[in-house]
């Protein structure tokens, strides 16, 4: 793969621009990831070398990830992440609007294989999936979403647009008929905000989007 894209690095953590199309971390088959390309990155032999993500984005979504790159400062960074203090901030783009172009959605999210449902009441093994969203750019046949991610559940976007009728660009598992590029849909994890586990700085961290309106 292409060189790592490095946003932001110290001696405690890192910050990687992820393309889509990457797994985080390996899967049972050993397909790339951006693990593995990180380890290599910190020592190019990967012995010794500590590196730990603390959230995933799905393979098709492009984005900024956080590691460790020391296990002193794992507590404090998993416990922002467990709080909700660690604020996650996306785009994407859809073919179709809900009737409202601000506000919030909530719903009951349920990992069902490899898929996830949501659902309009709580459910058997259900958990509440909130996020909010302003829709900021229009045109004839696309829409731009900003969202604020408030509770990062598997495949949460994908499923909660795909429920109000508005699926993610080239996301057909959750129902879009709409193309966009080779393994990726049109979503991008573009903005994250934290505080440094040592300096206790915030941190906000962003990427350029690459999604359009035209």
């Amino acid at each position: 793969m292409a060189s790592l894209c490095t946003l932001y690095e110290d001696d405690h953590i890192l910050l990687i621009d992820k393309p889509a199309g990457l797994m985080v971390q390996p899967d049972r088959m050993q397909n790339p990831s951006l693990l593995q390309e990180v380890k290599k990155y910190l020592q190019p032999d990967s012995t010794g070398v500590y590196a730990q993500h603390l959230h995933r984005l799905d393979r098709a979504v492009r984005g900024i990830v956080l590691f460790a790159k020391r296990k002193e400062v794992l507590k404090n960074l998993s416990e922002q992440f467990a709080e909700r203090r660690v604020k996650k901030f996306y785009k994407a783009l859809t073919a179709t609007a809900p009737a409202t172009l601000a506000g919030r959605l909530e719903h009951w999210h349920r990992k069902e294989k490899k898929k996830a449902t949501v659902y309009d009441a709580p459910i058997e093994y259900s958990e509440k999936a909130i996020l909010d969203y302003t829709i900021t750019a229009i045109t004839k046949k696309k829409f731009l979403w900003d969202i604020e991610l408030h509770t990062g559940k598997y495949h949460q976007i994908r499923a909660q647009l795909a429920k109000v009728g508005c699926p993610i660009a080239g996301d057909a598992r959750y129902g879009s008929d709409v193309p966009y590029q080779p393994h990726a849909i049109a979503l991008e994890a573009w903005r994250l905000v934290f505080e440094h586990p040592v300096s206790t700085l915030l941190m906000d961290v962003r990427i350029k989007s690459v999604l359009g309106v035209e």
